[in-house]
This record gives structure tokens, C-alpha cells and sequence, in this order.
């Protein structure tokens, strides 16, 4: 799954043993692009991606996975992060211009020409 949307927060690390061995824990917040923006808290274990050039505001889409976890009664979902893209900076570039739109002084074909009236119309 992917999540694209505005970098916010970067929280403080986590780091612990397990009988695995040591883990590191990132979590960073993001606020979606949709009609109603959400902001998601995503985990990064182990420095997965690297989080140190983000900055708050950058554009950036998250590659993750989901899952949840029954323990006691009660569930518990994570989002880890696998793959970060981050978007440029820089604008896009301008459209190549259209062929047959070129400032020709000529009207337009949808503007009608001077001593045409629209009153023959059938509508």
C-alpha cells in the first residue's frame, strides 16, 4: 500500500532489547492529500528509510504495510514504512504548446467573427 501526503512531525525515537536482539523505533506523522486531509502516524523500524533529510511541509509518498494484532482482548494495528519517495521541489515543467493555439492574431474558432450574430442558433 502507499500513503501520499505532507510530511508534519518527525516524534522522538524509541529504542529496546528483545530476545531478538536490540530494535530502534522512528514514528513520524504525515497528513494526507484527500478532500478531508488525516494525519497517520507511521513507524520506522530498524531505520528501514532514512528520515534525516525531511523537513516539515515536503511532499512525500510512504510505501507501507498494515497489520494488526489481538493481545488480551484488545487489537493493535501498525503502519510500518518500508520505501520512502520524496517529491521535487522544483515545479513541474510547462506544457509544450499546443499546435494550432499560436498567437496568430486570429480569433479563436469558438469565438464567433465580428458581423456574425449568435441569433441564428436553434437553441
Amino acid at each position: 500500500m502507499e500513503i501520499k501526503g505532507k510530511f508534519l512531525e518527525l516524534l522522538e525515537a524509541k529504542t529496546g532489547e528483545s530476545q531478538r536482539g536490540s530494535w530502534k523505533k522512528q514514528d513520524f506523522i504525515i497528513e494526507t492529500e484527500d478532500q478531508f486531509p488525516k494525519k497517520v502516524c507511521i513507524s520506522n523500524w530498524n531505520d528501514k528509510v532514512d528520515l534525516s533529510a525531511l523537513s516539515p511541509g515536503a511532499g512525500i509518498t510512504a510505501h507501507i504495510n498494515v497489520e494488526s494484532r489481538e493481545y488480551n482482548g484488545n487489537w493493535y494495528t501498525d503502519i510500518k514504512i518500508w520505501k520512502l519517495e520524496t517529491e521535487s521541489s522544483s515545479p513541474p515543467p510547462p506544457p509544450a504548446d499546443l499546435p494550432g493555439f499560436e498567437e496568430s492574431g486570429e480569433a479563436p474558432p469558438w469565438e464567433s467573427e465580428q458581423g456574425e450574430s449568435d441569433q441564428d442558433l436553434p437553441f
